[in-house]
């Protein structure tokens, strides 16, 4: 069997969905279903694992917040935070780069839909994407002020 073969038998095995598959709350078939879903759990940890890896690989922003969150915990270690200061300095950055992969995320989905072509909704869907990042950034940089500050007072002034 060559490719061309091959290529074509794979789309005759591929059910596509449209409304009619769940009209009346119906759901297709576990069988057919079960090719969306991981087969198990180390599965869908490799998925998250490449997931983040490609965020990191391709979006620069991911590159800058990662950096900033290492520096964050030098800077943790250097003025010796509290526990409870550890617990609110790691959230922040893990929101942070939660934040971003859902913005990446939300960036390729839009990219797709709109065929890579400029609609004014995609642009606001990408925008709005951004500005969620940007907000739990402000409150990343809210907590740091709160934690560090004090701390660079003392060093420097007593």
């Amino acid at each position: 069997m060559n490719s061309e073969d091959k290529s074509v038998q794979d789309t005759e095995e591929v059910k596509l969905f449209d409304e009619l598959d769940f009209k009346d709350g119906r759901t297709p078939e576990k069988s057919v279903r079960s090719r969306w879903k991981n087969a198990d759990f180390i599965s869908s940890f490799e998925f998250a694992l490449s997931g983040i890896w490609a965020a990191i690989r391709e979006e620069r922003n991911m590159r800058k917040h990662l950096l900033t969150g290492v520096l964050v915990i030098v800077a943790g270690i250097f003025f010796r935070v509290s526990p409870e200061e550890w617990l609110l300095l790691l959230g922040a950055i893990f929101i942070v780069l939660a934040a971003e992969l859902m913005n990446s995320a939300m960036e390729n989905v839009v990219d797709l839909a709109a065929d890579y072509k400029f609609h004014m909704r995609a642009k606001r869907a990408k925008d709005m994407a951004a500005g969620s990042v940007l907000v739990v950034s402000f409150f990343s940089a809210i907590c740091g002020a709160v934690i560090f500050l004090p701390k660079i007072w003392v060093l420097f002034f007593h």
